[in-house]
């Protein structure tokens, strides 16, 4: 994990997440590939499962983001590409598109809060909850990964930004 910033109340640092699909298609797609994944794709709107080896987020009703660290496309697409054979689905590579950003510690959800126009209060943001939205200017999803943890994807032409803010933010709340 390369480290961009840390702090006595958050860390930022980027995810180890290398290969990332997006699954269109209906629940039969969804389950057809859960077992294969090894992760339950979710079946509810706006939530995740998995850790930092494997993860499934549900961004829409036919939608779900697909992030493994644990091995690299050659190895994945194919495999998940045979176990749709014959489901009405789309499976796209995407791992190039976007990367992710992990923020972590007591002040994540604050310095979140600084760009991310959402209530991130563990009560209105729970754990294992994952939507897409805004960090300022630059839209990502945003997946809440621990009490105190967090997880952003981000399209890689905005990691930079969005790491940059995420530092100035850090700073401010350092010292």
């Amino acid at each position: 994990m390369a480290d961009v910033g840390s702090g006595d109340a958050a860390a930022v640092a980027r995810s180890q997440f290398t290969a990332r699909f997006v699954l269109r298609g209906e629940l039969a797609a969804a389950r057809a590939l859960s077992a294969l994944f090894g992760v339950a794709l979710p079946e509810k709107i706006n939530s995740a499962n998995g850790d930092t080896r494997r993860a499934a987020l549900m961004l829409g009703p036919d939608e779900w983001l697909l992030l493994a660290s644990d091995a690299g496309v050659d190895v994945i697409a194919p495999a998940l590409g045979n176990a749709l054979a014959g489901i009405p689905a789309a499976l796209v590579d995407v791992t190039h598109r976007q990367t992710g950003v992990d923020v972590a510690g007591s002040a994540a959800s604050t310095m979140l809060n600084a760009a991310v126009p959402l209530d991130l209060s563990e009560q209105a943001f729970p754990v294992g909850m994952a939507t897409r939205t805004i960090f300022d200017k630059s839209e990502i999803v945003l997946w809440r990964t621990g009490p105190l943890a967090f997880h952003i994807e981000v399209w890689r032409s905005f990691a930079p930004y969005v790491e940059g803010l995420l530092a100035v933010f850090q700073k401010e709340r350092t010292g």
